[in-house]
Formats: C-alpha cells, sequence, structure tokens
C-alpha cells in the first residue's frame, strides 16, 4: 500500500507515541485526524493541519464520528501504567480497542494497527520471545487486557476489506517519553531510584521514530493478521541505560542493588504512603519491570518487514538530551 495521501487516524493522539506518529505521517505526505479527549492538549497538532475529533474511544458515536472517511487507523490510545483497577484497563484497553476496530470495520477503513505490547509475555519469558512464544498475563492489568485485545482484534482481521496488524512495541524513549525518560529523571534527582539485580536486567529500548518507520513497514506491506516485536535489537542493561540517562540530564546515577532489599524498600515506601493516604506511585509489580532478565526477538520484522533500526540508543539519547534543554 503507497502510503502517500492516505488519510490516517491516530488514537491517543495527544499522547508520546501518537504525537509523534502524527508528525512523521505529515512529513510522509499523508493526511492525519486524531480522536483525543481533549482539544485543548490537541491544539498543536490541530496548528499543523491535523483533523481532531473530541471523544473518547469507548464511545461507539465517537468511534464512529472520527473513523468516516479514514483509509487507515493507528490505535495508540491505552492505560499504560504498572498497576490499577482492572476494570478500568479492561474498559479502555479491551473494550476501547474492540470499539475503535469495528467502527473503523463499519466506515471502510483498509488497515488496522493495534499498538499492544512485549508486555503480552510477562514477566517470565524465554529468551529472545518470538512472536509465538506463550503469552502470559501475570495476574497484571496490563499485561492481561493487552493479551485479551490482540486475540479479540484479529477476530475482526478480514482482508482484503478489512486487515489488522498487531505491533508489539518494546521500551518505547525518546523525547517527551513519560515512563522511560521523564519519570525515570524525577526519581533520579531526588536520589530514590534503585534497580534490582544489581542493574543486570535487560531493557528492551526502541526509539519512538525506528518505531513508527516498523509501524509503517507493516502498512506498506499489508501485513494482515501478523504480529511483530518491535524493539532496537540492542542488548542493554537496565544500569547501562539509565546510568546514560542520567548522565544527558546531569542527574545522580541510578543505585543498584540486590533484588531482595529493594523489594523491602519498596514495601516500606508502600506503607509509608498508605499510612500518610497518599497515592502508590510504585507498586510492587515495578521491580518485574526493571527485572526483566532476556530480550525479545525481532527477527520477524527483520525479515518479514525489512525493519532495520535506524536510531540506536547513543543517537536516540543525543535526541532526548537536545530536548531536555529545551523544557
Amino acid at each position: 500500500m503507497n502510503l502517500q495521501d492516505k488519510t490516517l487516524l491516530i488514537t491517543g493522539i495527544t499522547g508520546f507515541i501518537g504525537a509523534r506518529a502524527a508528525e512523521l505521517a505529515l512529513q510522509r505526505g499523508m493526511k492525519v485526524q486524531g480522536l483525543a479527549r481533549s482539544a485543548e492538549k490537541a491544539a498543536p497538532l490541530k496548528d499543523r493541519g491535523v483533523k481532531i475529533v473530541v471523544g473518547d474511544i469507548t464511545d461507539p458515536a465517537a468511534a464512529a464520528t472520527a473513523c468516516q472517511g479514514v483509509d487507515l487507523v493507528l490505535h495508540t490510545a491505552a492505560i499504560v501504567r504498572i498497576d490499577g483497577d482492572p476494570d478500568a484497563f479492561r474498559q479502555v484497553n479491551l473494550q476501547g480497542a474492540v470499539n475503535m476496530a469495528q467502527a473503523a470495520k463499519q466506515q471502510g477503513v483498509k488497515a488496522f494497527v493495534h499498538l499492544s505490547s512485549v508486555m503480552v509475555y510477562g514477566f517470565n519469558y524465554p529468551p529472545y520471545a518470538t512472536e509465538s512464544s506463550p503469552l502470559r498475563g501475570e495476574n497484571n492489568p496490563y499485561c492481561q487486557t493487552k493479551i485479551d485485545s490482540e486475540r479479540e482484534l484479529l477476530k475482526l482481521n478480514q482482508p482484503p476489506e478489512f486487515g489488522v496488524i498487531i505491533i508489539r512495541p518494546g521500551d518505547v524513549y525518546g523525547p517527551n517519553s513519560g515512563a522511560w525518560v521523564v519519570e525515570p529523571l524525577s526519581y533520579m534527582h531526588r536520589k530514590e531510584f534503585a534497580l534490582p539485580r544489581l542493574g543486570k536486567g535487560r531493557i528492551n529500548h526502541v526509539y519512538v521514530d525506528n518505531l513508527i518507520d516498523a509501524i509503517f513497514l507493516a502498512i506498506e506491506q499489508e501485513a494482515y493478521g501478523e504480529v511483530f516485536n518491535i524493539t532496537d535489537g540492542q542488548d542493554t542493561s537496565c544500569k547501562d541505560y539509565f546510568t546514560k540517562l542520567a548522565a544527558i540530564a546531569n542527574a545522580p546515577p541510578p543505585i543498584v542493588l540486590p533484588t531482595f532489599l529493594v523489594k523491602f524498600l519498596l514495601n516500606q515506601r508502600i506503607k509509608k504512603q498508605q499510612q500518610n493516604g497518599e497515592p502508590i506511585d510504585l507498586p510492587p509489580d515495578s521491580i518485574n519491570w526493571m527485572s526483566r532478565p532476556y530480550l525479545y526477538s525481532i527477527e520477524k520484522a527483520r525479515t518479514q518487514l525489512g525493519y532495520q533500526p535506524k536510531i540506536l540508543l547513543n543517537q536516540g539519547l543525543e535526541q532526548v538530551k537536545l530536548w531536555l534543554q529545551t523544557r
């Protein structure tokens, strides 16, 4: 499929990935629409020529309106947190995704790309997990609802009329990344950022532009019904990544500790927050996120899509550094 002049709808367009996808799509000569809950947050994109529909992905009427006249949908909207209310995760990550796909199909959209996550493999996955590796919810609402949404969306795949593509990104970083740039730096500046496993856990980073390149490749090649892991393909420890991140931001480097000690300190933090009536900012599963021991395989994306990460870690962090200097 030639993407030139195609109209792309992006859900979650005001988020980190959605906003960057809009920018890169415009650069490719595509027309871009966005479904956003806040007109105010979407105003900068509207000023650049993006058509904004204000509404929620769980609302069938808003979804139908947003999908009118659209060729492609990139569904990025989701609750992306370590833990929380399972019902809220189901409503947004599962029901919202299915609602958007059904609306897209009814409106004659040709391709629906769903941004899932490598977290569908859970925390205990084999080395170089492939797209056919076992999926594990791990009693975590984020992991489980990403698994469930993939399953339900693939049922709607019916090419050539309507094609569904599933993208499982790794740990997406870049300018304006909350989870892998802004939030860790906030904790590091307060000297509250400790890594379990002595920092030996692996971060499966993917620079945001690399991820979007892979998404466009999958659409161009009409890889309907397929699932792809997308990372930068580099073997990077959490200690290495976060030490480099701290250096570009002039922040104290991360503290590295044995896992049992990080668990003890985290439990103490949670107890104190509960006693003070404060929200729990780092739930127990946050340790699992930083303890993952292995990489995921991107061989399928390399061979089937011709995906080749163009921006490697040092280059990506340089872009983050430039962005931090302008904040």
